[in-house]
C-alpha cells in the first residue's frame, strides 16, 4: 500500500505545534494520510467480502468463519507478514460461559513485521473477525462489527509491510470476540512473545457506521500520556476524533467491552478506536449497504496515521507505562 502525504501547514504553524507537543515529549508530525484510490478500493472490497452473505455472519466454528480465516490468511501471506512458527494460526478451544456452547479449534490469526530499530519491542494491532452468524434464518453480516476493523487491520498490515516501523508490529485478527473476548483472553494467556515485550495495543472494532463523522479514541482516561499523540495525529484528519467512554462517568464504559480489555487487565496500555452504538448494532441490518463508506475510508486513514505516531513515540510510551 502506498499512502500520499497531505501538504504541510505553513512552516510557522508547524513549528508552533512542534513546540507544543515537544513539551509533552511527543514527536509531532502535522502531515496527514490520504489513501490512494487503489487502496481505498481494496479497503472497501475487503469489507464488502467479509460482510457478504457468503460468509454467513462469520460465527466461530462455521463454514463462514473458515472462509474468513482463509481470506485473512491469504492476505497475510500476500503481504509477506512474518509468522511465529510455521503458521499464522493460533488454535484454541473455548466454552461460552453464558450459553454453555463449546467451540473447538477456534482460530486467531497472527502475523508480524519486524521493527527496524527495536525488533524485540512490540506494538500489537488487533481486530476481531467473528460475528453472530445466522439466527432464526437471518444472517447477521456484521459489516461494522467487525468486518470494518478487520479490513482496516489488513490495510495497516499492507502499509507497514511496505514501510517497516521502528518497532515490531503484530497484526492479530481475533476469533470468538462475540463469545466473551475469547480470542483475546487466549492470546494474553498464551502470547507469541512475552507480554513484557508488548508496549501497547491498538484495537479496531466498529469504525465504519457513523453519520456524524465521529470516531472515539477510548482509553486515555487510563493512559493520559497517549492523548497528545492522538491529538497530533488528528490535526489534518477529515473526521472528528473524540475521547471518552473509558470510565464510569460515561453512559457506557468500554474499558472491557472489546479485545483490548484482556490487554488492559494485564497492564498493557491500549487505545480502542470505535463508533458509538447505532441502530444496526447486533442486528441483521448491519450490512455493507448501511455503512458510511467515506467515513470508513477517512477513519482508516487516520488510524494508520495514529499507529505510525504510536510507533514513533513508543520510547515515551514504554517509559510512561513502566514496561521497559
Amino acid at each position: 500500500m502506498k499512502l500520499n502525504r497531505i501538504s504541510l501547514f505553513l512552516l510557522s504553524t508547524h513549528l508552533i505545534f512542534a513546540l507544543i507537543f515537544a513539551s509533552c515529549g511527543v514527536h509531532a508530525d502535522s502531515s496527514g494520510f490520504q489513501l490512494d484510490p487503489s487502496d481505498e478500493q481494496q479497503l472497501i472490497r475487503d469489507l464488502r467480502y467479509l460482510s457478504s452473505d457468503k460468509l454467513e455472519g462469520r460465527k466461530t466454528g462455521t463454514e463462514g468463519s473458515r472462509l474468513a480465516i482463509n481470506f485473512i490468511e491469504q492476505r497475510f501471506d500476500s503481504l509477506n507478514l512474518s509468522m511465529f512458527g510455521d503458521s499464522y494460526r493460533q488454535l484454541f478451544n473455548h466454552t461460552n460461559l453464558r450459553s454453555g456452547e463449546e467451540f473447538l479449534d477456534a482460530v486467531n490469526l497472527v502475523g508480524y513485521v519486524e521493527g527496524t530499530e527495536h525488533p524485540d519491542r512490540y506494538l500489537v494491532i488487533t481486530a476481531h473477525y467473528d460475528h453472530l452468524g445466522i439466527r432464526d434464518g437471518e444472517i447477521f453480516n456484521g459489516a461494522d462489527d467487525n468486518a470494518s476493523g478487520t479490513s482496516a487491520l489488513l490495510a495497516a498490515a499492507d502499509y507497514f509491510s511496505e514501510n517497516p516501523p521502528q518497532n515490531s508490529m503484530i497484526f492479530l485478527a481475533f476469533d470468538a470476540e462475540e463469545q466473551g473476548l475469547a480470542g483475546a483472553r487466549w492470546f494474553v494467556d498464551h502470547p507469541v512473545v512475552p507480554l513484557k515485550m508488548i508496549v501497547m495495543n491498538v484495537n479496531l472494532d466498529m469504525i465504519s457506521t457513523n453519520f456524524d463523522n465521529e470516531l472515539f479514541a477510548s482509553g486515555t482516561y487510563h493512559y493520559s500520556y497517549l492523548k497528545p499523540i492522538i491529538e497530533s495525529s488528528a490535526e489534518h484528519t477529515e473526521i472528528d476524533v473524540k475521547f471518552g467512554y473509558d470510565s464510569d462517568s460515561w453512559p457506557q464504559d468500554w474499558t472491557m467491552a472489546s479485545d483490548h480489555g484482556p490487554f488492559h487487565a494485564n497492564e498493557v496500555p491500549f487505545i480502542y478506536f470505535g463508533v458509538v452504538d447505532h441502530p444496526h448494532y447486533h442486528q441483521p441490518s448491519d450490512t455493507f449497504e448501511n455503512i458510511n463508506p467515506q467515513f470508513f475510508v477517512d477513519a482508516s486513514a487516520f488510524i494508520l496515521k495514529a499507529i505510525e505516531q504510536f510507533d514513533s513515540n513508543l520510547d515515551r510510551i514504554a517509559e510512561e507505562s513502566g514496561r521497559f
